[in-house]
């Protein structure tokens, strides 16, 4: 068992294109948001086990003592609805609560418990997670949340190396020690979603962009450095309804419906072919096609039904600032990206930003295609962060 501190970090995701289609079997393209979740796991020998998530206002302790005591069986066999409610007790939440921030914290212990009863006794830990990414925003901010307790679990118990090395600010795990944090976060993230397709833990742990297809996700090769402006209308919607609203006008509209499909896919497979050209010598015009896919796939997303106003207003914002928007994931509000060309002026980008916040959104300037998961020393955090997680000695 580690005796230091380890700290973890791992990214968001945003669907580039191919949301709604995808589910149809179409391609998407998912990248790796640097908007980050940050974990600092701390050993020690108070007998206790701590969980603190700031982000979300929860705080629990509990003596591993009794946890040791516990009959786990239940996690290899029955099926995940039992475990969930079983762990949902064991975390002390009533049977019926229905807070989906409340998931986070039988994840944890479903991982804790199944990672760390490979030691002779379950160790005693503090852990903090931070996040940069709101939750319930379709970032991927639960994905997040599990790669980095699947990292700093599997790392403290031994189960994989801690790839820093003295000197070095962060540290990267082999591609099979990847595999394995992937394959444990899957199963954090079930816990959570109860049936995740798999792409936002990939992601996560892998970074940079993934082509996903009837459950199959394969990494894009290269992938060029992007600069967007992220942005959450912080209108709440229903990706279950959402989706169902697209199925039932395909059902309604076949003839319409299907090409608007295909051409959503063929939008992502340019866009993919696009970025390839740009990760060898990246040009303006290569941002200018990026530009013109983004246009039209957001008039798809509105002609399948899964707009809303507050995506319309975003686009006539960024739209006036000679800049191009769409939605991100489910639609009906929830979050829009705006590629950043980087032949922009610094003021255009700050007004931009400014006329945005004035409609009431959230705004981020930050990057897609980011590293995956790993770990960092003290120092290379910002202080920011460093404070939201607590005392890193």
């Amino acid at each position: 068992m580690l005796s230091q501190v380890l700290l973890v970090s791992a990214p968001g995701k945003v669907i580039l294109h191919g949301e709604h289609a995808v589910v149809h079997g179409k391609v998407a393209l998912a990248v790796a948001l640097n908007l980050r979740t940050f974990l600092r796991l701390q050993p020690h020998n108070s007998g206790k086990v701590s969980l603190r998530l700031p982000n979300i206002g929860i705080q629990r302790t509990w003596d591993v003592a009794r946890l040791q005591l516990l009959d786990t069986s239940f996690l290899e066999q029955g099926d995940l609805t039992e475990q969930v409610e079983k762990l949902k007790e064991v975390a002390g939440f009533s049977k019926d609560s229905t807070n989906h921030d409340c998931l986070a914290v039988p994840a944890f212990l479903y991982l804790y418990l199944t990672i760390c009863r490979s030691q002779r006794t379950l160790p005693s830990l503090d852990i903090a997670v931070w996040s940069e990414l709101p939750t319930g925003a379709g970032l991927g901010s639960s994905a997040a949340y599990s790669v980095c307790l699947a990292a700093a679990l599997l790392t403290a118990c031994e189960e994989i190396p801690n790839p820093l090395k003295d000197g070095e600010a962060t540290g990267r795990w082999t591609e099979e020690n990847l595999e394995l944090i992937n394959k444990w976060a899957f199963q954090g993230e079930r816990v959570i979603h109860g049936n995740p397709s798999g792409v936002d833990n990939a992601v996560s742990t892998w970074g940079g962009a993934l082509r996903y297809q009837q459950g199959k996700i394969s990494p894009l090769k290269r992938l060029p450095a992007l600069k967007i402006l992220l942005v959450n209308t912080k209108v709440p919607r229903s990706t279950k309804a959402l989706v169902a609203s697209v199925k039932n006008r395909m059902l309604k509209f076949p003839e319409i419906i299907a090409p608007l499909l295909a051409s959503m896919d063929a939008i992502s497979l340019e866009c993919e072919r696009v970025l390839g050209e740009m990760a060898a010598a990246p040009a303006l015009e290569h941002y200018l096609v990026l530009e013109e896919l983004i246009d039209m796939n957001q008039h798809h997303l509105n002609a399948l039904g899964v707009g809303h106003a507050s995506l319309d207003q975003l686009c006539q914002v960024t739209t006036a600032h000679g800049l191009h928007s769409k939605l991100t994931g489910a639609g009906g509000g929830g979050c829009g990206i705006t590629l950043l060309r980087p032949d922009l002026e610094r003021p255009e980008v700050e007004d931009t930003k400014q006329a945005l916040t004035s409609c009431g959104f959230d705004c981020w300037e930050t990057s897609i295609g980011a590293p995956g998961v790993f770990v960092h020393m003290a120092a290379s955090l910002d202080a920011s962060v460093q404070q939201a997680l607590g005392d890193l000695r």
